[in-house]
């Protein structure tokens, strides 16, 4: 009986851990431009640039003439666009791999000039650097804990209902 009951609670540690490994392999590091307060969260939607960001690929997604494109830089149309300034949705309530299959809602709400609650960004601006990241979507790792949410959105980071 003891043998049996030590192979059981073998199993199980061996379950949760393998459990834990596979969910830390999925989550990707949060750029330093990103806001704080995020760090479980997959999307971005930049809406100056009418863009999105999935931070566990650490590419930039968007249209280019009805194909959504995904790039490790951001178009060279957008070369001079200030990642560290710029508003940036957190979509907080999309699971998938495609979040423009919601552009239309997206940009609705969320229409180019939009600005919710002020954000702090995860890290701060390299000196003698533009903040465009035209050629480097990442950033170093960051702490915080602030979420911030009300009842129809978190204060344009992109929770609905």
């Amino acid at each position: 009986m003891k043998k049996l009951v030590f192979a059981s609670v073998l199993f199980m540690s061996v379950f949760f851990a393998q459990a834990q490994v596979s969910i830390n392999v999925n989550i990707g590091t949060p750029p330093n431009w990103g806001p704080q307060g995020y760090d479980d969260s997959r999307y971005y939607f930049l809406p100056d640039i009418d863009v999105y960001y999935d931070v566990n690929q650490s590419v930039f997604i968007y249209d280019n003439g009805g194909k959504w494109m995904r790039e490790k830089r951001l178009p060279s149309r957008y070369r001079n666009y200030d990642l560290y300034s710029g508003y940036k949705v957190v979509l907080t309530d999309y699971r998938g791999d495609a979040p423009y299959s919601y552009h239309t809602k997206h940009v609705k709400a969320y229409p180019k000039g939009y600005h919710g609650k002020p954000q702090k960004n995860r890290g701060e601006k390299p000196k003698g650097n533009n903040g465009n990241h035209y050629g480097n979507a990442k950033g170093n790792k960051g702490k915080n804990n602030s979420k911030q949410s009300d009842k129809n959105h978190d204060h344009g980071n992109g929770k609905h209902r």
